[in-house]
């Protein structure tokens, strides 16, 4: 299944046309803009808690919940190591704007640096990082404290796994934790492989010297194609996944004037079927291309006489 956004450009006697409306919660703080630091781990139930091992059925995971105590107070594991991780489920895809830490409540038990992970579907985590940079989190110094991070940019996820790397010298590993956001409000189209979002042009064909079309996606699939545009006369336009790769192909010539020649095709990217959002943004002017797939760019022109991209009424 395919999930993706974007928007389309062309430059055409000042004609504009939008295929959708561009802009995700992701690229912008959120919960700056509205209201989105609601507590959601305090109302879930125990079944939305699982843990690598406990230490006991009273330090079990659903005891995880911030500045509570039942239970032992909190989750501990088995063993105090680096392959010990706490799991919440939040049921469906939230907003994380933010976490709160604790350790277990009256004792020598808390973590003070761990690793947190994120997921749309309980496998192919993502670690959090900031400024395209990975860290862990600095942790609590007791056991009763509260550490509280507000992230610059709110999370999209549905699974959080807190990932203990240090924890008390005097102890073992603890934690009670907190997450802070709000439900998610999507502009996603999804795609199963046999379903399309078609656009109609107001004219019955656009011919264009400038074009830009950005989007994000995600997929688990390999093969498949994101966006197609043809015209009569033989132009084209397509972007696809092939791979893993996002291979753009483009003519601009007249298919019975021009030999294969002027058929061109470009390869951007790997493993971009691993679930995670990718960004894709490709731009034209006349012949000049710069294609981009996650901040990595390629400039190229193509091949034949014309400059146009003539593409038909339904795209």
């Amino acid at each position: 299944m395919y999930s993706w956004v974007g928007k389309m450009e062309s430059d055409y006697s000042l004609c504009i046309f939008s295929l959708v409306v561009f802009g995700v919660c992701s690229l912008a703080p959120a919960a700056n803009i509205y209201n989105c630091d609601d507590a959601l781990v305090s109302a879930l139930p125990r079944t939305s808690f699982e843990g690598s091992s406990e230490f006991s059925s009273s330090h079990s995971a659903h005891f995880a919940k911030l500045n509570r105590r039942e239970g032992a107070g909190g989750w501990s594991p088995l063993e105090s190591d680096k392959h010990q991780w706490l799991q919440i489920d939040l049921r469906e895809r939230m907003e994380v704007s933010g976490i709160a830490v604790q350790g277990r409540h009256g004792s020598s038990d808390w973590v003070t640096s761990f690793l947190l992970m994120f997921s749309d579907t309980d496998s192919g985590w993502k670690q959090y990082q900031q400024d395209d940079s990975l860290w862990d989190l600095p942790g609590n110094s007791d056991a009763d404290g509260v550490v509280h991070y507000k992230f610059p940019q709110s999370i999209k996820t549905r699974f959080l796994k807190f990932i203990p790397l240090e924890w008390s010298p005097g102890g073992g590993i603890g934690m009670r934790v907190e997450v802070y956001g709000c439900t998610y409000k999507s502009d996603v189209a999804d795609f199963d492989g046999r379903s399309s979002l078609l656009y109609r042009f107001n004219q019955k064909s656009m011919s264009t010297v400038k074009d830009v079309i950005s989007l994000k996606f995600k997929s688990k699939h390999s093969e498949g194609v994101l966006v197609h545009g043809e015209g009569q006369r033989g132009d084209y336009i397509t972007l696809e996944l092939h791979r893993g790769a996002l291979a753009l192909h483009i003519n601009l010539d007249d298919a019975k004037l021009q030999s294969s020649a002027s058929h061109l095709s470009v390869t951007l990217g790997s493993l971009l079927d691993d679930q995670h959002w990718h960004s894709v943004l490709i731009e034209r002017f006349n012949k000049q291309i710069n294609f981009t797939v996650d901040k990595h760019t390629q400039h190229f022109r193509t091949k034949g006489s014309c400059d146009s991209l003539e593409i038909d009424y339904e795209s």
